[in-house]
């Protein structure tokens, strides 16, 4: 089986023409250079106008609304997130073992929920990523456990080692309980263990 192809994103924008697509870049780099320094919070369409030097109207003809414009910034940092699982440095990227690939895959997703928790959860849809983003990375955790030789209903194995890792759960564990970020990724790799052995 060949491995997980990149997927587009739900929701990413058509074709457009090379201008449109400059400015809608500006756009996103200006909402996250607001994130960096001011937080979420301080992300309105007004702000993200004024940072990129562009009429409020333009940002809402672009993205319609706040979630939106959170959508988009979410899609191009999955976007990014998935070329490193594709063809990023290994182990995450190709040319490590399937274990080391699984076991690093595990911690970027993790690390990777929780710096954008906020982003996610201002993205909308109940504080979840796109139905692409989930299927790229449940796609790619399949792939790793058939390298690895793991017998039994390999897409259920997958979503469940995938749903520790997703926003509803760490905000769970991290945010609400305190668990520190170490001991949930050890827990996530006991599980992985498991499913391994078998």
């Amino acid at each position: 089986m060949d491995g997980p192809r990149l997927l587009p994103l739900l929701d990413a924008p058509q074709p457009e023409r090379r201008d449109a697509a400059r400015n809608r870049e500006a756009l996103l780099v200006a909402a996250a250079r607001l994130i960096e320094h001011c937080g979420i919070d301080a992300v309105t369409m007004e702000a993200v106008a004024h940072e990129a030097g562009v009429g409020k109207g333009t940002v809402f003809r672009r993205f319609e609304s706040r979630e939106g414009l959170m959508g988009a910034l979410l899609n191009h940092s999955e976007t990014a997130w998935q070329a490193s699982v594709m063809s990023g440095s290994p182990p995450l990227g190709p040319g490590a073992p399937a274990l080391d690939r699984l076991l690093a895959f595990g911690r970027s997703r993790l690390e990777t929920t929780i710096q954008h928790a906020d982003l996610i959860r201002a993205a909308g849809r109940a504080g979840t990523r796109s139905f692409a983003a989930y299927s790229f990375a449940v796609m790619h955790v399949r792939h790793l456990l058939g390298e690895l030789g793991v017998a039994g209903d390999l897409p259920l194995l997958a979503v469940a080692l995938m749903a520790p890792l997703e926003a509803p759960i760490l905000d769970q564990q991290v945010r609400i309980e305190g668990l520190d970020v170490d001991r949930v990724y050890r827990g996530w790799v006991d599980l992985a263990a498991r499913i391994i052995r078998q």
